[in-house]
């Protein structure tokens, strides 16, 4: 018996365990493949935007070159800057960038809850599947008075089944979750201090 006649002759309830472990599966990876292209271009559009930057470039061609980098957390925050800089006193100006570089790491960290939430909660359903299997072995053994391995394969089968598809749907999140939170954070960790020296070189240019 391969894989797919064993879920097809699984009862109601294995099958709606792997129902839903399938939907968290391919949801967590639809996150993983989109999280993974958008940080990769938060990282990139940051590194040219700072290249510049520590090159020299003047204020007003950053601002020209931050409006082509819409990904990039580091040109947003000086966006924000340049806009709101000529009408309020630095001390307020250093609170507004502070919120607004809050707001661009929920931006980057956006959706990765669904990872972590898939991590955590798809090996439980899969031990519920497992577990279900293994009650409804122990269901057969009872109404046929036999334990033989032709009477408790299917239901421990199931069982396995579910186990494999709670880890598989796990394991990947997880991974992702990770190493995205990690590169997120990354991004997010380096705008602070960069927009504070902004800040810096406005109020000195006066």
């Amino acid at each position: 018996m391969n894989i797919v006649e064993l879920i097809f002759r699984a009862g109601i309830v294995v099958k709606l365990v792997l129902l839903c472990l399938l939907v968290l599966s391919v949801v967590s990876w639809a996150v993983i493949v989109l999280k993974h292209y958008y940080l990769r271009r938060a990282a990139r559009e940051s590194a040219t935007f700072m290249e510049a930057f520590e090159s020299g470039t003047s204020f007003p061609k950053l601002a020209e070159l931050a409006r082509t980098l819409p990904a990039s957390p580091l040109a947003n925050v000086f966006l924000h800057m340049m806009r709101l800089h000529a009408s309020m006193p630095s001390d307020r100006l250093r609170s507004s960038l502070a919120r607004v570089t809050v707001h661009e790491t929920e931006r980057l960290r956006a959706y990765l809850i669904i990872l972590a939430t898939t991590g955590s909660s798809a090996p439980f359903i899969g031990l519920f599947g497992t577990v279900w299997g293994i009650v409804h072995a122990f269901q057969r053994i009872g109404a046929t008075g036999s334990a033989s391995l032709a009477v408790v394969a299917p239901g421990i089968a199931e069982a396995l089944v579910a186990t494999a598809a709670g880890l598989a749907a796990a394991i990947p999140a997880v991974a992702a979750y990770n190493a995205q939170t990690n590169l997120a954070d990354q991004l997010a960790a380096e705008t602070e201090p960069v927009a504070a020296e902004w800040v810096g070189l406005l109020t000195a240019k006066g």
